[in-house]
């Protein structure tokens, strides 16, 4: 694949609320390293992609409080490494779930709705600011659902937002049904599912985001690319025949064909890759230029759903 200056506005621009960001961004959860790799990544590292990032005009950062290992989280090394925070720059985190302290991945009780204040003033303070730009309600921990109703967590983050502690919400793992409640009590700026080429169970979702204005930003986007994104989990291959096709004729990388599909689902579709390492970083940079054609995209639109 060939690039010219490097430079994440070449995939163009959404809303995120009154916040305009380029379309590819960056997620943190990868910069300690995974709780289950057997080192934390090094903090020189993780701070040298943020930087870098920014320098090549990354302006979203996906991040959460539980983003953590034993000796490191993603807020914190946010905040080391950009503060002073650039003006232009939109951070957006997660709540609802909370991690225990132990060497796995294992979670806490999902929150009250009285308890999201306690962890949006956490990752507050953990990143050196007054408010938060865009906060997720994450509905359910990924290891089963949440109890309560998304209304009545909405609601708390209603409240918050009229305090001045956030300024714009946003909805993780819901359904499209979820959506439609969560909006009858308020403008949602974002939804964050999991979806990919070979993950397209929420293409309701992705269409009725599409139909309201609202940016989708998909996690774990690039499939078999971050085959270590679940513990245990094994390499998702569906696909791997036309991804590596559509590769060779653009010089480009599986990893950055499978983002660029992403991408081509809807301009108001953003990616926020997660990578510790900062020639990863600067290959998922440049797919926001990868420019696929109708045969391209006719070829893995066809891929069959895992």
């Amino acid at each position: 694949m060939t690039t010219t200056t490097l430079d994440a506005s070449a995939a163009g621009t959404w809303q995120l609320g009154d916040r305009t960001v380029n379309r590819i961004g960056l997620g943190a959860m990868r910069l300690t390293g995974m709780p289950w790799d057997p080192a934390p990544r090094r903090r020189e590292d993780a701070i040298a992609v943020l930087r870098r990032a920014v320098e090549v005009g990354v302006d979203h950062i996906d991040t959460a409080a539980f983003y953590f290992v034993a000796t490191r989280s993603a807020n914190e090394l946010i905040a080391t490494a950009l503060q002073p925070y650039p003006e232009h720059l939109t951070i957006a985190t997660k709540i609802g779930p909370s991690r225990t302290r132990s060497s796995d991945f294992g979670f806490e009780p999902y929150a009250r709705p009285e308890q999201l204040r306690d962890q949006l003033e956490e990752n507050i303070r953990q990143l050196g600011r007054d408010h938060m730009d865009l906060v997720y309600l994450r509905w359910g921990t990924g290891l089963g659902p949440a109890e309560g109703s998304v209304a009545e967590h909405v609601a708390a983050l209603v409240e918050l937002r009229e305090e001045g502690l956030l300024r714009h919400i946003g909805l993780s793992n819901v359904s499209a049904a979820q959506l439609r409640e969560a909006l009858t009590i308020t403008p949602v700026a974002a939804v964050q599912n999991r979806y990919g080429l070979t993950e397209r169970a929420d293409d309701d979702v992705l269409a009725l985001t599409r139909d309201r204005g609202i940016a989708f930003v998909p996690f774990f986007s690039m499939g078999a690319a971050v085959p270590n994104a679940v513990p245990g989990a094994a390499p998702d291959t569906t696909g791997e025949a036309e991804v590596a096709q559509v590769a060779a004729r653009h010089g480009a990388t599986p990893a950055q064909v499978r983002l660029a599909w992403t991408l081509h689902r809807g301009p108001h579709v953003l990616a926020i890759p997660g990578t510790g390492n900062v020639a990863h970083l600067e290959e998922n940079v440049a797919a926001g230029a990868l420019q696929l054609g109708e045969d391209d995209l006719a070829l893995l639109d066809g891929v069959a759903r895992a």
